[in-house]
């Protein structure tokens, strides 16, 4: 006996059949049930151990060309200087190099130029405090402008290492506790990122003061300096998912 599909039925069996792609998608996206996300943060401080110091030569005139000139001779007698210095140590006691170079025009009161003034910097930085102040204190002919201190690259590699594995063992057994909390039997990684900060680790600007009794001191006198300390982080934050 032939059967019949009525109009109902036509109607009814397409729609099922679009239906059945949406499903396969659902069963296909991944299941975010026992989720939970959290980080661990393990931190040191240190005492800084890279010093940076930034001088500069400050000069003006009626011609551009003049300032510039003055300016180059400067950076010429100062750069000879401080390699001198640098080439009796090691570079990652001293190391030595240019900074910023600008040239503008000067106005007066009413706006209009009346001239040019222009700035020449150069920067000394080493994990040796000493060699890098006794540097600065040669160059008489620069201003201190900056003194800022951090953290040297392998120290920071140094403890960041050490830091990175208390990090994830905090991780880790944070992660446990809080599957425990929950009565599961365990947790499985989801996506983990590691990362590292310097709070703390801030310049030290040099004030007028500072300058000036620098300016008093003998030609060779080194500059005083003092390191600080601050707070290495290394952070492991991520989600886990938790095992029934």
């Amino acid at each position: 006996m032939p059967r019949f599909v009525t109009s109902a039925a036509r109607r009814v069996l397409p729609a099922l059949a679009l239906s059945l792609p949406l499903v396969a998608v659902h069963a296909g996206e991944p299941d975010r049930r026992n989720v939970v996300q959290l980080s661990a943060t393990a931190t040191e401080e240190l005492t800084q151990d890279q010093l940076t110091v930034t001088l500069e030569a400050v000069k003006e005139g009626s011609q551009a060309a003049d300032v510039q000139a003055e300016l180059k001779r400067l950076l010429d007698v100062a750069l000879t200087e401080a390699r001198k210095q640098a080439q009796a140590t090691t570079p990652e006691a001293l190391s030595v190099r240019t900074g910023s170079f600008n040239l503008y025009p000067r106005y007066n009161n009413s706006g209009k130029a009346n001239g040019w003034q222009g700035s020449a910097q150069l920067v000394l930085s080493g994990n040796d405090a000493t060699k890098v102040s006794q540097a600065a204190g040669k160059l008489n002919q620069l201003n201190v402008v900056n003194v800022s201190y951090g953290l040297s690259r392998s120290v920071r590699e140094q403890h960041e290492s050490q830091l990175t594995s208390d990090a994830i063992a905090r991780f880790k057994l944070r992660a446990a506790q809080i599957a425990r909390d929950f009565g599961m039997k365990g947790y499985t990684l989801g996506a983990i990122s590691v990362s590292s900060t310097e709070p703390g680790f801030e310049p030290r600007p040099v004030l007028m003061a500072m300058r000036a009794k620098a300016e008093a001191m003998s030609a060779d006198a080194p500059l005083p300096v003092a390191p600080g300390k601050g707070v290495l982080s290394v952070t492991v934050s991520g989600e886990v998912v938790l095992t029934p």
